[in-house]
């Protein structure tokens, strides 16, 4: 059996030199964003492994992952379906058709046993037997389980393959079902849009045969060289995100100027995909800077997640206005209500206060002596004077006789206090002195003097 060919064979027998090879290494790992060293590793694979054997197969689709591969520009499609794989069999494009494409592939399903990669654009429909879809006259979804039993991964291009799209869209009368839930004993990476992005169909082939291995995925199964950010991360309506500044009707002011399209139903902040970095059209453009929102033809269940034009109702990050429309209003009624709360605790504070200065007053009253006793001065008390506690609220001494000495009592019980409470004494406890008797003076004198 003849050797298959390498890629290297392939471009030096149509005549190109190794400093092109060389430069067309250089140039396709700078695009797929393999590194400066990755030029050397892709020149070696290329050299020395053998074109790797593609089946490319069709279920319910539209053919656009098809159309969008055949556009690619780094590396060009010729370079990857003429040079880098062997794309043995694909009833789109191929020239034989009928028994003899049958037979094509089943010649390279049996020589390549184990070795080949089986590329699936759209889905398998389950309902009824899987009449819905037939290929080869067999149901898709009996001739998709043969071909993978000997496939050494399997590649889901497109949103029909890796999620189902439309076609399962509710209430998904032909149960049509993505790849994974029908194959699970085998690698599958997804490669999801509606189409994918040209270059980034062209990136994982050129991966696999490069290093040999799958790309590194996430943990819905996609390649995170192109699907590790959101499109909302590097878009270059980003800073009018962030400034408030968006698009209210198309054509106003804001779309003219190039502002954030939120309002008007853009899904970048939650879509994952390669549009505003690898673009399309070779880099061109992508439909956000087209002037259309991004609809998330990437992410699962797009098709039944409402109108493109209605507007996402949170955004999940870190930072970023919730709502944009009330944005300003959430923090100014933040701050209002911080404002607020402290001025009621304030006023709060203040009534309890007065409330408490009247209740001592109205029991200060209440234990008013009958009668008042003169005081002296603390100027003129006498050396031999007896003391007494005065409450601070009574405001006058209690009937009680005065104590003839100094306490440090925490509280002292008026006798005439209707409620029985004691008036607790404090810092403020006013400090009265009655004349005592003088050495010659009676006892009636005396108790004249504390009358």
């Amino acid at each position: 059996m003849r050797k298959t060919e390498t890629f290297y064979d392939v471009i030096r027998r149509q005549g190109i030199t190794r400093r092109s090879f060389i430069k067309f290494c250089s140039l396709t790992a700078a695009s797929l964003g393999f590194g400066p060293d990755a030029k050397t590793a892709m020149a070696e694979a290329l050299e020395t492994k053998e074109r790797v054997p593609v089946i490319w197969m069709h279920g319910l689709e539209c053919t656009c992952c098809s159309e969008s591969f055949i556009r690619s520009a780094h590396p060009l499609v010729k370079d990857v379906v003429l040079s880098m794989i062997s794309l043995d069999y694909d009833d789109t494009i191929m020239v034989a058709a009928g028994h003899q494409a049958e037979a094509i592939l089943e010649e390279t399903k049996q020589k390549y046993k184990g070795k080949y990669i089986l590329a699936v654009e759209g889905n398998p429909p389950l309902n009824e037997d899987g009449m819905f879809c037939i290929d080869g006259g067999r149901p898709f979804v009996e001739k998709l389980k043969y071909v993978a039993e000997d496939a050494m991964a399997i590649i889901a291009w497109g949103a029909c393959a890796s999620w189902g799209c439309v076609q399962a869209a509710k209430p998904n009368p032909t149960q049509a079902t993505p790849i994974d839930k029908v194959i699970r004993d085998k690698p599958i990476i997804k490669v999801p849009g509606c189409p994918p992005i040209a270059e980034v169909m062209t990136g994982v082939v050129t991966f696999i045969t490069t290093f040999g291995r799958l790309p590194e995925l996430d943990r819905q199964g996609r390649p995170k060289m192109f699907y590790s950010q959101r499109i909302h991360d590097k878009c270059y309506r980003r800073p009018h995100f962030d400034a408030g500044q968006f698009v209210e009707e198309w054509d106003d002011e804001g779309a003219r100027n190039g502002y954030c399209l939120y309002k008007m139903g853009c899904r970048g902040p939650t879509t994952y995909n390669a549009c505003s970095t690898v673009r399309w059209n070779g880099g061109v453009s992508f439909p956000i800077q087209s002037g259309h929102g991004c609809i998330g033809c990437s992410e699962d269940g797009f098709w039944d997640k409402g109108s493109f034009y209605d507007r996402l109702a949170t955004i999940n990050q870190f930072g970023i206005e919730a709502n944009a429309d009330r944005i300003g209003m959430t923090v100014a009624g933040v701050i209002g209500g911080a404002i607020a709360a402290h001025a009621a605790i304030t006023a709060v504070k203040r009534v309890t206060t007065k409330r408490e200065k009247t209740a001592f007053k109205t029991l200060g009253r209440e234990h008013l002596c009958q009668s008042k006793r003169p005081t002296a001065s603390r100027s003129t008390i006498p050396a031999n004077a007896s003391w007494s506690i005065r409450s601070p609220v009574s405001k006058a001494i209690c009937g009680s006789r005065s104590m003839s000495t100094p306490t440090t009592s925490s509280a002292t019980r008026c006798p005439l206090a209707r409620c029985g409470a004691a008036s607790k004494s404090s810092s403020r406890t006013a400090i009265r002195a009655t004349p005592g008797p003088s050495p010659s003076g009676s006892a009636a004198s005396a108790r004249a003097r504390m009358r």
